[in-house]
């Protein structure tokens, strides 16, 4: 169940997106291109003081926008920056990146030797990782789903594929709460130990539950949607005006991309 509660504060929360804070009252457009423009320049970074950079905005923009730090990094840190920490792995050594050795020792007889452009291109891949993570994940935070799928549709993507991720979306968040309660349930009729052929019955009858609701909620849904006016264009309640504030947001962000570019030029001649 921790496994769920991390889910459901992670992705499916609004919770720091209702705040009063810095991004949220920054127009959702404009702050998704700076972080188009952050996420770009991180991409094209060859030097990890360069990433650093970046990833120390992030963590400025994360406490003025009033996410706790602690909370932010547990997010940012896990699945996906953990996995290519693991993909990166191979590359510190001799036999995928030859170079100077820095590190030799032997294991069960084999010699292993780590290299310093090994350790090097290792540690910029893993930080680009961790400072896109963040900020795709900071953005996130930040910022209604809602206003997100009109950010999509800002950038032109499809109405299919804005009304897919919608569906996903609503989909995720119910299983999420079918699932809870459904743990809940178990729990409090036959406790916390369960032999686990029967713990494998009751897995396997909530899943096919969960599929017959599924398919019958599906037409119930869009049929709901289609009587309250749908027409595949994401609606808010309230117009995305643009203020003063959030064009020196754009400058800043505009300014920051340059310097890590211009940087970036300068550090490779």
């Amino acid at each position: 169940m921790g496994a769920l509660s991390f889910l459901k504060d992670s992705v499916l929360s609004d919770e720091y997106a209702s705040q009063q804070g810095f991004l949220q009252s920054i127009n959702p457009q404009i702050k998704a291109l700076t972080f188009v423009l952050f996420i770009i320049a991180v991409m094209l970074a060859e030097k990890i003081p360069l990433i650093l950079f970046v990833y120390l905005t992030c963590i400025i923009l994360t406490y003025i926008s009033g996410i706790h730090i602690g909370f932010f990094l547990k997010r940012t840190w896990i699945f996906i920056p953990l996995f290519s920490l693991f993909i990166a792995v191979p590359a510190l050594f001799n036999n995928f990146s030859p170079g100077e050795p820095l590190f030799i020792f032997e294991v069960l007889g084999l010699k292993l030797v780590i290299t310093r452009i090994g350790v090097l291109g290792a540690s910029l891949f893993v930080f680009r990782v961790v400072t896109s993570v963040s900020l795709v994940v900071l953005l996130s935070l930040t910022t209604r789903h809602t206003e997100l799928l009109r950010v999509l549709r800002f950038f032109r993507v499809s109405r299919v594929f804005i009304l897919t991720l919608t569906m996903c979306y609503r989909y995720v968040y119910l299983f999420v709460e079918i699932i809870e309660n459904t743990y809940l349930a178990i729990k409090s009729r036959v406790g916390i130990s369960l032999h686990y052929k029967k713990g494998q019955g009751i897995v396997a009858s909530n899943i096919a539950s969960l599929w017959q609701r599924s398919i019958m909620m599906n037409q119930e849904v869009y049929n709901a949607m289609l009587s309250r006016g749908y027409t595949g264009e994401p609606k808010l309640l309230h117009r995305l005006n643009v203020g003063i504030l959030d064009w020196i947001w754009l400058f800043f962000g505009m300014v920051i991309f340059s310097v890590v570019i211009y940087l970036n030029y300068k550090l490779k001649i």
